[in-house]
């Protein structure tokens, strides 16, 4: 089983089993995993529905963290 932060990020929404084929279909850093959508968990072998949205829902998070922290950059006070 492959060790990275995708497995990782799979392992922590108890999703673990796909993480073999995110990496083989490409999927092997967060940053493209934030493009996946639907046909992308076709692709994968994704087609449980709850696990479906688990992913979507994750995929948000990351998206808004990006946000979150891109903000930052840009409320900090100049010296």
């Amino acid at each position: 089983m492959c060790t990275n932060i995708v497995y990782e990020w799979l392992k922590t929404l108890q999703l673990p089993q796909y993480a073999e084929s995110f990496v083989d279909n490409g999927y092997d850093d967060l940053e493209v995993c934030k493009q996946i959508g639907d046909p992308d968990l076709d692709a994968i072998g994704v087609a449980v529905p709850h696990h479906r949205r688990r992913i979507h829902e994750a995929v948000r998070r990351l998206k808004e963290a990006d946000e979150r922290a891109a903000g930052l950059y840009f409320t900090l006070p100049t010296p």
